[in-house]
């Protein structure tokens, strides 16, 4: 079993920690022209998906 030598730093930790990012869903334009974020309904026609 592999067991570290030696302790990681605090500042060796958080340099390893900054490439794990997340990334906001980008908003989708509707066919009536509002914008809404993707799984939530419309809030001005209360649909969910306009194909």
């Amino acid at each position: 079993m592999a067991v570290p030598k030696r302790r990681v730093s605090k500042t060796r930790a958080a340099k390893r920690r900054t490439h794990y990012k997340v990334t906001l869903p980008a908003p989708i334009k509707d066919k009536d022209g509002t914008w809404r974020m993707p799984h939530c309904a419309n809030k001005f026609t209360g649909a969910y998906k306009q194909n």
